[in-house]
């Protein structure tokens, strides 16, 4: 498999490449050159197969000669058997047409793990392949610095580095990632939004003066990789509900767009999707992108859904690029003009691509925890405020009522105990194998939110290349 960049003008790489390369250097997100494609025979072949062996078979055909099968499978069962239930990540009905899809088993409860928990591993085999250190830099709104970290650390040739928007993540979220104390683990609490955060990550990887002495890679869901292994389960679950024979639908809480993208790689390899629809909170450019094809920010607004805080949303142009005419060149120069003015619209051919398969809804916080109450009351189940807002959008969409629906319950409700609490008069308890979260000692930086303070960071703490 080759990937190339939705910029058009960085090297081509191979799987094992883009895995350790994370972003472009012409500062574009790579993608496979062509989509692989299954036959309803060979989805339908999938059927029954633990989650594991599922994984290994959807992921092979982007993986390539990088590994062989065999050794895909080990890692895959190595990756999924730290998860707390045996299904990996299990379906629950909560009427006749709805259900939630639990992505939160894995050990930081949320839906980050299912991917970390595999690209930790693929960073370690092919380090050592190469007898290579690897810089890790990453910006995270909530889950994705956690998972990443309980992922890499005390890993041999890796070094971690993760930001986040001090006081704009929930304690549960910023203790996950500062009570990790490996040595090569390394937080950074900087003034200002996730989208500063992730601005500085990407300036990283065009830094010279950091890639002449370090290999930067990303964890972000701009590493292919990433992205790669969550389209799994949106097999796993379509094939619960009856696909190749059946279609199905999701609803999917976005913020970067990755996984709602990985649902579009789905789909592109013949999964039987109706509709993808992309919720967002109040910080809603994506919602406003899909229905009038106005991509502009304005200022994020903090809210109990953190993880989609966000304005800028980097997986966007993974799919601008693919549903545009794949045309590298005209991207890149859509792209400079919305990093430098903002605002952009989508091109015609853009906005008919999306129109496809993509719709999308928005929630404010009365509709989040109207969306909470009715889970509770009417289904018994608890759900964190980001699976809300997706649950919200799925109850709002205008589908045929024979096709079941789907929402990806991307965090586990402990996660956001106050606002769970204010929706339901529940206040969840944490599982116990993270019950002593707060107990444990905490351990981070704090920056102001300034490139050259965190590049400098960086650069004294981390390891050369070779």
């Amino acid at each position: 498999m080759e990937y190339i960049s939705t910029r058009g003008a960085a090297p081509r790489l191979d799987f094992e490449g883009v895995t350790l390369a994370g972003l472009a250097s012409d500062g574009g997100l790579y993608s496979p050159r062509e989509w692989p494609h299954f036959s309803e025979d060979e989805i339908a072949a999938l059927r029954g197969l633990p989650y594991p062996e599922l994984a290994a078979r959807v992921m092979q055909p982007f993986v390539g000669d990088s590994l062989t099968p065999a050794r895909l499978r080990e890692l895959c069962e190595t990756a999924y058997g730290r998860f707390a239930h045996k299904a990996v990540t299990p379906l629950v009905q909560l009427d006749e047409r709805h259900w939630v899809l639990e992505l939160f088993h894995g050990p930081t409860l949320a839906f980050k793990d299912v991917a970390l928990q595999l690209l930790g591993l693929l960073f370690e085999d092919f380090l050592a392949r190469r007898e290579e250190n690897l810089t890790i830099v990453g910006a995270t709104s909530g889950d994705t610095g956690s998972a990443a970290i309980d992922a890499v650390a005390g890993r041999e040739r890796v070094d971690v580095f993760m930001l986040h928007p001090r006081g704009r993540v929930s304690d549960v979220q910023r203790r996950q990632m500062t009570t990790v104390l490996a040595p090569n683990v390394h937080n950074i609490a900087i003034d200002g939004s996730f989208d500063d955060a992730q601005a500085m990550v990407k300036r990283m990887f065009a830094d010279q003066a950091l890639t002449s002495r370090f290999r930067i890679g990303a964890v972000n869901s701009i590493n292919w990789a990433r992205l790669m292994a969550q389209v799994v389960y949106y097999f796993a679950a379509a094939l619960q509900l009856g696909a190749p024979g059946r279609k199905v639908a999701f609803s999917v809480p976005t913020g970067n767009f990755g996984d709602v993208f990985a649902g579009h790689v789905a789909a592109r390899m013949g999964l039987p999707i109706e509709r993808l629809i992309v919720a967002t909170n109040v910080n809603d450019i994506l919602h406003r992108a899909l229905t009038d094809g106005d991509y502009s920010t304005g200022t994020v607004t903090p809210t109990a859904a953190p993880s989609m805080d966000i304005q800028v949303s980097s997986n966007f142009e993974r799919l601008l690029f693919d549903v545009g005419g794949r045309d590298g060149a005209a991207l890149a120069e859509q792209m400079r003009g919305f990093e430098t003015t903002r605002a952009m619209r989508l091109t015609n051919a853009q906005r008919d691509g999306v129109a496809d398969l993509f719709a999308s809804a928005r929630a404010d916080a009365s509709e989040t925890a109207k969306a909470m109450r009715w889970a509770y009351e009417n289904c018994g189940e608890v759900l964190d405020p980001h699976t809300a807002i997706g649950l919200h959008a799925a109850r709002q969409a205008e589908l045929d009522p024979a096709i079941p629906l789907v929402t990806l319950a991307t965090a586990h409700p402990a996660k956001f105990p106050d606002a769970v609490e204010r929706a339901t008069g529940i206040r969840p308890a944490l599982p116990a194998r993270v019950g002593d979260l707060f107990e444990r000692q905490e351990r981070y930086a704090e920056l102001p939110g300034e490139y050259d303070a965190v590049a400098a960071y960086v650069a004294e703490r981390a390891t050369p290349a070779a």
